[in-house]
């Protein structure tokens, strides 16, 4: 049985990149936002691009990255928000983004 403490809160976030960064700039956002899984009090990190799933009328295909973090609870979800990775990732990559949306949910 595992000492892991089990998730309480769920963060996700949608990004829609500016359509004129070049394909550089786009792995440079992806390996930022990859290292957002190194902070201390994430969990879990999932993170991609859309999947190439059915088209239907309540699917949306159109950001360009998600991520998924799970958190044991709101406190260490707000640990995360003031880590210096995290507050790194925002000021190099947040000109890059045309739309962010977050979720916020319990696990």
């Amino acid at each position: 049985m595992s000492n892991a403490p089990t998730p309480g809160m769920i963060h996700t976030v949608y990004f829609w990149l500016k359509p004129s960064l070049s394909e550089e700039e786009r792995a440079d956002f992806v390996r930022g936002a990859e290292q957002l899984g190194t902070v201390p009090e994430v969990l879990h990190f999932y993170g991609g691009a859309p999947a190439a799933t059915e088209s239907r009328d309540v699917t949306d295909h159109s950001f360009d990255y998600s991520i998924h973090l799970f958190f044991e609870n709101e406190a260490a979800q707000l640990a995360y928000q003031l880590h210096p990775i995290h507050l790194k990732f925002v000021d190099e990559q947040a000109a890059k983004f045309a739309v962010v949306k977050v979720f916020d949910s319990k696990a």
